[in-house]
């Protein structure tokens, strides 16, 4: 794979085989042929790779990022074992505890529901969006976010929320249920949110995040901020460039 080694030190070769498996991102940056964004927080920087099979919630992603429109936002809404939450725009500016998750960019997204593929396991990025109540039609928010932790799950409750989809008829497939059991997630918010990016590194950045102390709004104590957000590829299937 490296070509004519004859004369190269056997030295050299061996450091350059231990550098290589040793440092796995390098391979995954240069397989990924979807478009990738970098959150460079506080607490530490997290890739993101967008989905083409969400094409709507991918181009929108990349083009608020684009105008730097995640840039000093804060991850206002933090649930251990459950999930972490930014994009509000308010949060650039709000002040020691102010309650954050009504800012919009003034338009929502059609929802764009890809299962049995995407679906909520830890690490997942999916777009928040209002209730039911009064958004029957479950349209995404045109800009906040959220990313999967969840939890571990045992089979019994797995069974009953896999008992339910199928009543549905929707197909619940062994992956999923693999999934929930040994990396966690949320799988009673599938079918509910649109699935469309997951975390490709800085998982365990997630995972601090989500045991951030917070308020009694599940706002973090001390601010947790997007200091810069980054287009890092386009993917060949991005339409917004």
């Amino acid at each position: 794979m490296f070509g004519n080694t004859r004369n190269i030190p056997v030295k050299v070769v061996a450091v350059v085989l231990i550098v290589l498996l040793a440092s796995p991102s390098v391979w995954a940056r240069r397989k990924e042929k979807r478009s990738v964004v970098r959150l460079e927080t506080t607490m530490g920087t997290i890739r993101i790779a967008l989905m083409d099979e969400t094409p709507v919630h991918r181009d929108n992603f990349l083009k608020l990022t684009e105008q730097g429109f995640y840039d000093g936002t804060l991850f206002h809404r933090v649930i251990k074992d459950f999930m972490i939450q930014g994009g509000d725009p308010a949060s650039r500016t709000a002040r020691q505890g102010e309650v954050l998750g009504n800012g919009d960019v003034g338009y929502t997204l059609p929802p764009e529901f890809f299962l049995p593929d995407l679906y909520h396991r830890r690490g997942m990025v999916a777009a928040a969006r209002e209730g039911d109540d009064v958004n029957p039609g479950r349209r995404s928010s045109g800009c906040q976010f959220y990313i999967v932790w969840g939890r571990k799950w045992r089979p019994a409750p797995l069974d009953r929320i896999r008992a339910s989809w199928e009543e549905k008829g929707y197909e619940y497939t062994r992956f999923m249920t693999d999934d929930y059991q040994t990396l966690g997630g949320t799988p009673h918010l599938d079918g509910e949110y649109t699935v469309f990016g997951e975390v490709i590194e800085g998982l365990g950045v997630v995972g601090e995040i989500q045991l951030a102390d917070t308020d009694s709004n599940d706002r973090p104590v001390r601010d947790i901020r997007i200091l810069k957000a980054v287009v890092e590829q386009y993917g060949r299937a991005a339409q917004y460039r």
